[in-house]
């Protein structure tokens, strides 16, 4: 992927929800609700204070992260479905054990 967001923007992969069929209903894809969790594919080189000093991000490449439901913008890259996000947008980390 040729593509490298700016300042405090970061590029997220959703990941896709398992769908789970419990007593038999199969719900449409249009009834699905977006997923908000998701890895962290590119980031920016962050974003600058108030005195001009460029402050690094706190989240990295690799990152599990859970973000808001209607967080970013939906891009469409060599046919796949990411979000550029501001890293404000991101709520949690998901820690690995």
């Amino acid at each position: 992927m040729n593509i490298r967001p700016l300042a405090d923007r970061v590029i997220v992969k959703p990941l896709e929800e398992v769908e789970v069929k419990k007593g038999g209903i199969i719900i449409p894809d249009t009834a699905k609700e977006k997923p908000m969790e998701g890895e962290i594919i590119e980031i920016g080189s962050g974003r600058l204070n108030d005195d001009g000093k460029k402050m690094p991000l706190e989240v990295k490449k690799g990152d599990r992260v859970l973000y808001g439901k209607y967080s970013g913008t939906e891009v469409s890259i060599d046919g796949e479905e990411f979000l550029i996000m501001r890293e404000a947008d991101i709520l949690a980390v998901i820690q690995r054990s």
